[in-house]
């Protein structure tokens, strides 16, 4: 994929729109059961919805009715592979540092949940967990975007220490934890392993229209819609090299939510021109990135049963 877009296309038609947005994503597991009760207990997510597809078993769940992670039952596939191209973690998103703090409560007690780390990036801050079939979680919170810094017109960003100890002694308040899913939560990002970054961002950056923010962090690329800090995310860190994906447990699905059709349209465009093969079905469209992840970008207001049907 090394064509780009033809020079007559709009810079609008070049990238998303900055209205832009993640969706819930979808993950294969081997235990559907323990893995839907890990993220209630630990995420404060409750069952929106449930559907037998086939032999498949698919569970949505989320916080106020907003759909946060889709649960595919496919027992009998291999584990996740942390060396291949996937997931490297799903973020969720919190409105304060309160209602993270709580979140990150309740992941550290429970006993299913690796604690991985935490980190001050100066655009957020962030808590890393692994779910019990190896799939990486964080938790984090946005810092105002007046405090954003930009290098060179790259923002700034950073691993920094962040203690977590001192982080809950701080923000942490029992009542937000006693409200569990009533306090907001979303997708903010998706960080992926890739096998290399030049093809990523072939994909990611010129294909479906993200705008690379960071690109001096050694191997990894980061990329947003509207200015964001990131939306995705790529890394080599574990996956350098790594081929297509074999079928296993982990990532089914990446969904991004654009605006409006013309946005769509946009995207079709972008896809055709680069021989990227896609499906249109009017409200979305589907494609799978060159490791075989497939991704969704649909218009606003999926349901659940169009979310239970991908």
């Amino acid at each position: 994929m090394t064509a780009r877009p033809s020079e007559e296309t709009t810079a609008d038609e070049r990238v998303l729109s900055a209205e832009t947005t993640m969706d819930a994503v979808t993950l294969r597991v081997g235990d559907l059961e323990n893995m839907a009760s890990y993220y209630a207990s630990a995420l404060a997510l409750e069952p929106i919805e449930e559907r037998s597809h086939g032999r498949e078993v698919r569970r949505v769940l989320g916080r106020g009715g907003t759909p946060m992670i889709r649960l595919i039952s496919t027992p009998g596939l291999p584990g996740v592979d942390p060396g291949q191209a996937g997931l490297f973690h799903t973020a969720f998103l919190f409105d304060d540092a309160a209602a993270l703090a709580a979140t990150v409560h309740r992941s550290a007690d429970d006993p299913r949940s690796r604690f991985v780390g935490s980190s001050d990036h100066l655009v957020s801050e962030a808590f890393y967990f692994t779910d019990p079939e190896g799939n990486g979680i964080e938790l984090y919170t946005d810092r105002d975007r007046a405090d954003w810094k930009y290098d060179n017109g790259q923002l700034r960003m950073s691993t920094l220490y962040l203690d977590p100890n001192a982080y809950l002694r701080t923000h942490l308040d029992e009542a937000v934890v006693a409200e569990g899913p009533r306090r907001a939560g979303r997708v903010g990002h998706v960080h992926l392993q890739v096998g290399d970054i030049a093809t990523a961002r072939a994909f990611y950056v010129d294909a479906l229209g993200f705008e690379t923010t960071v690109a001096t962090y050694p191997g990894a690329l980061f990329a947003a819609a509207g200015g964001y800090h990131h939306h995705v995310a790529m890394n080599t860190w574990n996956s350098a090299g790594a081929g297509p994906r074999a079928a296993g447990l982990g990532l089914g699905d990446v969904a991004v939510t654009v605006p409006g059709r013309e946005d769509l349209d946009a995207l079709v465009a972008r896809l055709r021109a680069l021989g990227v093969a896609h499906a249109d079905t009017g409200r979305a469209v589907v494609t799978d990135d060159p490791w075989g992840t497939q991704v969704t970008v649909a218009l606003p207001g999926t349901g659940t049963e169009e979310l239970l049907a991908r």
